[in-house]
């Protein structure tokens, strides 16, 4: 029999699929076209909506995610996953709005987290794009296919991630130990151009060792069979559509602990990752159009690592200190709002006047 947490995040999986295939076109004939200013911004605004919507759904209806019918249930999950938040034993109906709240509230802090982390994806998803040499036409049906692929591979690392920090709690010090690294190393990182040889990408080349790949491209199929032997071929798209996935599994390699550092239930923290890279995905489309003029975002976010990374090592202080989860995301957001207005208000020098 399946368990209530099982059958859940099977109708989440499903309600997400629905509406990735409502947006990629999947029940019309527009599938491959180019996405203008317009369609991008009301995909965006909707899976904004969608991700807001969801953390007032955890807020009332956040039992449903582990079954949580009674106080012995709702005492046993809060042990696993939120053991900072208190319960009142003789009333059911108040400790459950207390951990409902708290639930709510690691979501939406871990959605702003992961999606501010992710931000970096829309310079690599150009970089991949223009060093493939990938129509426009094909932009959206590439970032759907290779971001559901990049869901699998983050709904194995996060739970994988999960079973050790449940087992190995000394794991959280490693992750927050990495995040400062990061951090640092980000914050003195010097802007270059980057390039990528297609041919000597490392998902490339073990495609082409293991799979058979037909070196021409087909007109919006990932696959083709050959008419001589009706030999199976990947094409060139598929490719395209393996690097984007691994790509954003390599991004997910800070970003994920981030989240567990604010909360150690693995499916708020699958939640959060789903909601922030498909709205970033929708978002791609005028995002990567002016990015360039958050200039101050990239010392943001090396600020944001180091904070959480700190946070992680200094956890058990700070909870003894009454350090609340909700000030994490008072702290994010100020540092993100911080860097954003900098961006605006101080502007850039141009090369005649430095």
């Amino acid at each position: 029999m399946l368990s209530s947490e099982t059958i859940f995040f099977l109708a989440f999986a499903a309600f997400v699929l629905l509406i990735m295939a409502l947006d990629l076109g999947a029940f019309s004939k527009r599938q491959s076209h180019v996405v203008q200013f317009k369609e991008a911004a009301i995909w965006s605004a909707v899976w904004v909506a969608l991700s807001i919507a969801f953390y007032f759904f955890l807020q009332n209806f956040g039992y449903l995610v582990h079954g949580v019918n009674d106080m012995s249930r709702l005492q046993e999950v809060r042990d696993k996953y939120a053991e900072h938040v208190e319960l009142i034993p003789s009333n059911f109906a108040a400790s459950l709005a207390r951990f409902q709240a708290n639930m709510s509230l690691e979501y939406i802090t871990g959605y702003l987290v992961e999606y501010s982390l992710s931000a970096d994806n829309i310079f690599v998803f150009i970089l991949i794009f223009s060093s493939f040499g990938v129509r426009e036409r094909y932009y959206k049906k590439i970032l759907v296919w290779g971001i559901l692929g990049a869901i699998i591979l983050r709904f194995v690392f996060i739970f994988l991630g999960s079973a050790l920090i449940q087992r190995f709690e000394w794991i959280m010090y490693l992750f927050g130990a990495f995040l400062v690294y990061t951090g640092v190393q980000l914050f003195f990182q010097k802007d270059e151009d980057e390039k990528i040889e297609p041919a000597k990408h490392p998902v490339v080349r073990f495609a082409s060792k293991y799979l058979n790949v037909y070196h021409r491209n087909v007109t919006d199929n990932f696959f083709v069979r050959r008419k001589s032997d009706h030999k199976l071929f990947v094409t060139p798209l598929f490719l395209i559509v393996i690097v984007v996935a691994f790509t954003d599994l390599v991004f997910a390699v800070d970003s994920i602990p981030a989240i567990f550092s604010i909360t150690k239930d693995p499916y708020i923290v699958f939640f959060s990752n789903v909601f922030a890279i498909m709205g970033l995905r929708s978002m791609f489309f005028f995002l990567s159009s002016i990015m360039s003029q958050f200039r101050f975002l990239k010392i943001g976010l090396a600020v944001l690592l180091t904070f959480i990374g700190a946070k992680m090592l200094a956890e058990h202080w700070l909870a003894a200190h009454g350090f609340k989860p909700v000030y994490s995301l008072y702290i994010i957001v100020a540092i993100l709002g911080v860097s954003v207005l900098a961006s605006w208000l101080i502007p850039e020098k141009k090369a005649s006047e430095a």
